[in-house]
């Protein structure tokens, strides 16, 4: 299983960027999915999670700001982020927790994470 994040980049303050992130693989399903981010001496910390049931939730700090989406016929999760501050400026994560067949066929649960895309917000 592989998760593919895309949609960083450099943006204005007050602008808005929508970020993606795509998995792959034997995947029988994906109960969570999520965001997180990690800026510059800082530790990674959760942005926003949607279960499979639809419910969400997110950090104080966004809320109001960043939605977050799921297609589960993509497997895809998306963040749709608006109003961001340069404090926003983070390298952001995709996290899924994955059920999905093993070299057997077998079923198996595991959490994956995505490679990281930049976003940058100038003040």
């Amino acid at each position: 299983v592989q998760l593919q994040a895309s949609g960083g980049g450099l943006v204005q303050a007050g602008g808005s960027l929508r970020l993606a992130c795509a998995a792959s693989g034997r995947i029988i399903s994906i109960e969570t999915m999520s965001w997180y981010r990690q800026s510059p001496g800082k530790q990674r910390e959760l942005v926003a999670s949607q279960t499979t049931s639809g419910s969400t939730n997110y950090a104080d700090f966004v809320k109001g700001r960043f939605t977050i989406s799921r297609d589960d016929a993509k497997n895809a999760v998306y963040l749709q982020m608006n109003s961001l501050k340069p404090e926003d400026t983070a390298v952001y994560y995709c996290n899924a927790d994955v059920t999905y067949y093993d070299t057997a066929y077998l079923p198996r649960d595991m959490t994956y994470w995505g490679k990281g895309t930049q976003v940058t917000v100038s003040s």
